[in-house]
């Protein structure tokens, strides 16, 4: 995905209010070699984008005075109440070297799983986002999990799918194996083999 910047010479926070009110999005540009730059967005192309889960996802080209270069979406900071982006942190890519970042995780199929159709269960899912690490020409725009094959009274954890090529999941504490997603009788619906023997 391509989006176009600008540099930016002008800073502050009153800089930065005449950048919005004309329709622009300060942002910065950070790592690799070069030094952090300030650059600045138009509003619509750089909204439009970040409402779209690949964006997040992806090794962008960043038009830079027409130079183009490799980046990732590290942070966005949006107004709390109007459909408005404030400010957007950009990281540069080194194709030789690593990168952690967040991929979205797509659940598949649970409607036909034996849990939901044989066994009348309700799956529910775990995260919608993982943190991983891989080279940029490893990333992936997103990881599917296939529930198709899930039975009743069972659980999905990482270990049990593969990963794509390359890529590493990232661990938050000693949470190494996240559960992704489960299958289990919705609730009040137990059958007559669980119900309490009546007292004789």
């Amino acid at each position: 995905m391509k989006f176009t910047a600008t540099s930016r010479s002008v800073q502050g926070s009153s800089a930065s209010r005449r950048l919005r009110r004309a329709g622009r999005v300060p942002a910065i540009v950070y790592g690799g070699k070069s030094a952090p730059a300030n650059i600045e967005l138009d509003h619509n192309e750089i909204y439009h984008a970040l409402n779209k889960e690949e964006f997040h996802a992806s090794i962008l080209d960043m038009v830079l005075d027409g130079k183009t270069e490799p980046v990732l979406v590290r942070a966005a900071q949006w107004h709390p109440y109007k459909p408005q982006v404030l400010h957007v942190d950009f990281q540069r890519v080194d194709a030789s070297q690593a990168v952690t970042t967040k991929v979205p995780v797509h659940y598949l199929n649970a409607d036909i799983s034996p849990a939901v159709k044989l066994a009348g269960q309700i799956v529910t899912h775990g995260p919608t986002e993982l943190d991983i690490t891989c080279l940029p020409a490893n990333l992936p725009k997103f990881i599917e999990v296939d529930l198709g094959g899930l039975v009743g009274n069972t659980r999905l954890h990482l270990s049990d799918i593969t990963l794509p090529m390359g890529v590493k999941y990232v661990p938050h504490g000693e949470d190494t194996n996240p559960l992704l997603a489960q299958a289990n009788a919705a609730k009040g619906s137990g059958s007559a083999d669980d119900a309490e023997p009546a007292a004789e």
